[in-house]
């Protein structure tokens, strides 16, 4: 099809929609996608860069066949990760079809029942929905399923990247395979999402359960330019505001016209990060919810301390529905400039208007996480426009040296630098053993189709995609400790039903979400509910929520209610966390900066200060001519540069050997360094020792769990036996590829 037939081929109103909105010409991924869903069957894999069309290039084709042959249920499923991409969505397609008559419906917890109502009684248009919802759906109205979903053709799932490897992409995939198997057929699958690293294993994991090919079109799109610095700052010294008179840097990757440093009250970072936003419609995004709270309060208390309006917003997950679209609806319309203090919560794709700049403080672990938060901004022909600030604490002369080491600033030049020079994007990860799932599902299928023999129920779970790996054996020992803890329970007809504390799993709305949650306390101020936090202070302490500080007046514990006043100040709180991890891509091109002189354009004077006073360091101290470093005495330091599977699996190999080598009291921190004490012995001959290990013995993976150990990682894994908690570690935890080629590369640092 040409592009002037494409255009055509879509529905009169869409047509209408395009020229409403000024567009001279459809964009390539538009085309792209209209052609795929036009002229084949497949599936199909949108992968483009944010802003570019996405949403518009997969809904035009399918609006345009349901409205020329209107199906008679549900016609398209729109499945997201957030209730707040959701809600975007809706709005962008309620307008849309405003004059069609498909309608479009939403669900997840915060959609009122009467929305739910009227599609229950008439089934028709698009629905959007939480992969948590719909588990929902397919466990209490299975009875229903043929009647919502009979004629459903396609299913759009957007922001792939963040669900592929994990268990809640998993759950996604099992469900629409259990959903084909009750209308009878399988519908075409669209996946969008802008940082897909690996479009082939993405398209693999789209596919999953099908026959069906997945296309993924390649996409031409123009060089994007950016406006990127990086600034650092250490917290104490004798310089507070840590100002240098030297010009700003100008290029295609810096941002130029950062502010001037001024006199410094608070903190040289924090101040600076005011100073970026000041004036500016931004977001600042931070990598936990801790610091994102720590932020707001900050950037609050330096607005009052400077008699300036207080402009910040904050968004997490851990706040009520009503903050975080307060925040979403103040960026979105709001003529005032605005700044929403936020974690990844913000960093999917809701449209919250033309953003002037994003500000990342400190590094984002990742490449993808890095280009999703950049897209955030640069919008409607403006380009992208990042800042990254670095605190650090100013290390002592005498602190060892990995500690003199800015690990996070090192990481986020790597992570700019890989994908300017390569274009690189972490790879999706498939997950081989997931048995916290495989337990989930287990429960589901059951309390949606009734009592199962072992055999049926065994045939249904494991021919789903995500348990291929599963062993019948491991299957079996997996039902057995779910009978002997009464989680199912074994009927006369020796069938299978849903035991007495599976009941009580099922009962509960946080059961569809295979994702960890705590047992969290909603905090309410009067009639506002503020949001929730872990653990409950006792009545008259406080603690930070929302960017504000807060005093507790009344707990509620068996209702898990905290009833609060506000009050003036700033204080930390703290909730459990995974940070994510790091691709050993990443670790080795942060040893790559540390041997080059390059001065890259986006750093600004503080920045390039402290990178060339890192850079002293690491070649003064021999660590970039030897891995394994003498620190004095009988302490080492090893710096493998793996990422973080790989490490881990090094960490466990060295402990399984340490009495070979008379090696004591490791420390790590994070995939960077490993310090222990080796009391005989050389560091040649530990390198070498490990080699010969590898060559004579090999590593066994299982082997360097112990047998003592219960890795519980994710939601049901204490429900699993130990015996398969630890082969599911191995199996997806440890990595051994790099390091069998690592150490030979360490070892030849001595002979070359």
């Amino acid at each position: 099809m040409t592009d002037n037939e494409i255009f055509y081929r879509f529905s009169p109103f869409i047509q209408d929609f395009i020229y409403r909105n000024g567009w001279q010409e459809l964009r390539a991924v538009q085309l792209a996608a209209a052609r795929v869903l036009f002229e084949t069957d497949k599936n199909l894999l949108i992968t483009s860069s944010t802003a570019s069309g996405k949403t518009e290039a997969a809904f035009f084709p399918i609006i345009s066949d349901m409205y020329e042959a209107p199906p008679s249920s549900i016609g398209a499923l729109y499945i997201a990760p957030l209730k707040s991409l959701i809600n975007d969505q809706f709005s962008r397609l309620d307008e849309l079809l405003d004059m069609t008559g498909i309608p479009v419906f939403h669900w997840h917890g915060d959609v009122a029942q009467s929305h739910k109502a009227k599609l229950l009684k008439n089934p028709q248009g698009i629905l959007q929905i939480t992969p948590e919802s719909l588990e929902s759906m397919l466990m209490n109205r299975s009875n229903d399923i043929v009647r919502l979903f009979g004629d459903l053709r396609y299913v759009v799932i957007d922001e792939i990247h963040t669900l592929t490897g994990t268990d809640r992409g998993n759950q996604i995939i099992c469900q629409l395979v259990r959903m084909a198997r009750l209308i009878g057929h399988t519908p075409r699958r669209i996946g969008l999402s802008a940082t897909v690293g690996d479009a082939s294993l993405a398209a693999e994991w789209l596919g999953g359960g099908t026959d069906v090919e997945t296309v993924v079109p390649e996409i031409i799109e123009g060089k994007t330019k950016w406006r990127l610095g990086m600034e650092h700052f250490f917290i104490q010294g004798d310089n507070l505001d840590q100002s240098r008179d030297t010009p700003s840097v100008d290029s295609d990757t810096s941002v130029s016209e950062m502010p001037s440093r001024g006199k410094v009250e608070i903190d040289p970072g924090y101040e600076y990060i005011y100073d970026c936003a000041k004036n500016k419609k931004a977001i600042i995004f931070s990598n936990s919810r801790e610091e994102t709270e720590y932020v707001t309060a900050t950037m609050r208390q330096i607005a009052d301390n400077r008699h300036e309006r207080d402009n910040f917003l904050i968004h997490h997950g851990n706040l009520s529905a009503s903050i975080r679209e307060e925040a979403e609806s103040k960026m979105k319309n709001s003529e005032e400039k605005c700044v929403t203090c936020a974690t990844v919560t913000m960093e999917l794709g809701i449209d919250i208007g033309k953003l002037e700049r994003i500000i990342q403080n400190d590094a984002p672990n990742s490449v993808s996480s890095f280009l999703q938060r950049l897209g955030r901004s640069g919008r409607r022909d403006t380009p992208p426009e990042m800042m990254m600030v670095f605190r650090e604490e100013n290390p002592l002369p005498n602190a060892p040296l990995p500690q003199l080491i800015p690990w996070s600033f090192l990481r986020a030049i790597a992570i700019v630098q890989l994908y300017i020079e390569e274009k690189f994007i972490e790879p999706p990860y498939t997950k081989k053993l997931p048995f916290s799932l495989a337990f989930q599902q287990t429960l589901s299928v059951l309390a949606s189709s009734g009592e199962l023999t072992p055999k049926k129920l065994a045939e249904r779970i494991l021919s789903l995609p995500a348990f291929k790996n599963i062993s019948k054996d491991d299957y079996r020992t997996l039902l057995m400790s779910m009978l002997q803890n009464d989680f199912l329970e074994l009927t006369e007809e020796k069938g299978l039903i849903v035991g007495l504390k599976g009941e009580r799993l099922i009962n509960s709305f946080k059961f569809y979400a295979v994702f960890k949650d705590s047992e969290d306390y909603t905090v309410r101020c009067e009639s506002d509910e503020i949001g929730t936090i872990t653990t409950p202070p006792p009545v008259g302490d406080r603690f930070a929520l929302a960017g504000r500080v807060w005093e507790v007046e009344e707990l509620d514990i068996p209702r898990k209610l905290i009833y609060v006043k506000a009050v003036k100040g700033k204080m930390e709180v703290s909730w459990p966390g995974d940070f994510g991890e790091i691709h050993t891509k990443i670790l080795e091109r942060m040893r790559r900066i540390l041997f080059e002189d390059t001065v890259y354009p986006y750093l600004k004077p503080n920045a390039v200060h402290r990178l060339e006073i890192v850079r002293n360091l690491a070649r003064n101290t021999g660590m970039l001519s030897h891995s394994l470093v003498p620190l004095g005495g009988y302490t080492w330091c090893l710096f493998p540069w793996l990422g973080t599977r790989s490490f881990r699996t090094l960490r466990k190999f060295i402990m399984q050997n340490a009495a070979r080598f008379k090696i004591t009291n490791l420390e790590f921190e994070g995939c960077y360094f490993m310090m222990f004490k080796m009391e005989s012995g050389s560091d040649y001959g530990l390198i070498k020792g490990l080699c010969d290990i590898i060559d004579r013995e090999g590593i066994d993976k299982s082997k360097l769990v112990n047998a003592n150990e219960m890795p519980v990682f994710e939601k049901y894994d204490d429900f699993i036996p130990a015996e398969l908690l630890r082969r599911q570690y191995a199996a997806d935890k440890l990595r051994l590829d790099e390091i069998k080629l690592r150490l030979p590369q360490i070892l030849s640092e001595y002979t070359d």
